[in-house]
């Protein structure tokens, strides 16, 4: 514990009302939140891109987030770094009778089941009246709160039998989004826009299939095959904006060719 007590003396330092640093004093929850998601997506691309150095740095980032919150609650008298490490502790033991207790789980999916009627326990003890969706938070991705909002709603028999019918929603929603773009109404563009999307994570989310996931995989499908253009383009003596979009769209789909080829040879895993 002495590695955690350095940090959280380094913290207090930084907050001490005569000593501290005058932008570190000047911060609240809400100034820091956006630091913490920060560092939170740093840690995921860490993970992403394999390299434990950066993980190791950006995970005592985020951990630095979490001393940063409670300093300032324990200023505020709210609670402390420890009794928020109590609080998750004590949260895992009851959330894995089967390691902490004499329950006995199969595999890993009835663990997941048993997780989730434990989380559904606790929002019942917490919300003795209301929505199923009242303790979702709003600074959730937008994706993966829609996910969530979907989630909850199934739980209480609003959803779809299987994930067919959610074709027919999005050909339905893709089509009023071409009316709102026909009628160049901008409010309602973005509107159905944003319906088309809700649909897709709904089809996700039956598929089973996480939405921000497949969307970071497209992405970096879409750079590596951008950077083969680029480099192409560059070694025919030619800019992008000199390459007409016909050559562009042949060098992507010989970007995609080799992806597959390479995939084939087992070279390389494609998203």
């Amino acid at each position: 514990m002495a590695s955690i007590d350095e940090l959280l003396r380094v913290m207090a330092e930084l907050r001490h009302p005569e000593r501290g640093c005058p932008w570190d004093l000047e911060q609240d929850f809400a100034s820091i939140a956006p630091y913490t998601i920060e560092e939170a997506y740093e840690v995921a691309d860490a993970i992403a891109r394999g390299d434990m150095a950066a993980l190791h740095e950006e995970l005592g980032d985020l951990l630095l987030q979490v001393a940063y919150h409670a300093q300032m609650a324990a200023e505020a008298g709210h609670f402390d770094f420890a009794s928020v490490a109590a609080s998750v502790a004590g949260k895992m033991i009851a959330r894995h009778p089967h390691v902490f207790g004499e329950a006995t789980i199969a595999d890993a999916q009835s663990q997941s089941q048993a997780w989730e009627a434990g989380k559904e326990a606790e929002r019942r003890r917490k919300l003795s009246a209301g929505s199923l969706l009242d303790d979702l938070p709003l600074g959730f991705p937008a994706l993966l709160r829609a996910a969530k909002l979907q989630k909850r709603a199934a739980r209480g028999g609003f959803d779809w039998p299987n994930a067919g019918p959610i074709f027919a929603k999005i050909a339905e929603e893709l089509d009023e989004l071409k009316e709102a773009i026909a009628g160049r109404r901008r409010e309602r563009i973005v509107d159905e826009f944003g319906d088309v999307v809700f649909a897709m994570v709904n089809l996700a989310r039956h598929l089973e299939i996480d939405p921000e996931d497949a969307l970071r995989g497209s992405n970096r499908k879409f750079e590596r095959r951008f950077r083969f253009i680029e480099a192409e383009v560059a070694a025919g003596g030619q800019t992008m904006a000199e390459t007409p979009l016909d050559r562009l769209e042949e060098l992507w789909q010989a970007a995609k060719l080799e992806e597959r080829e390479r995939e084939d040879r087992g070279d390389v895993a494609c998203d």
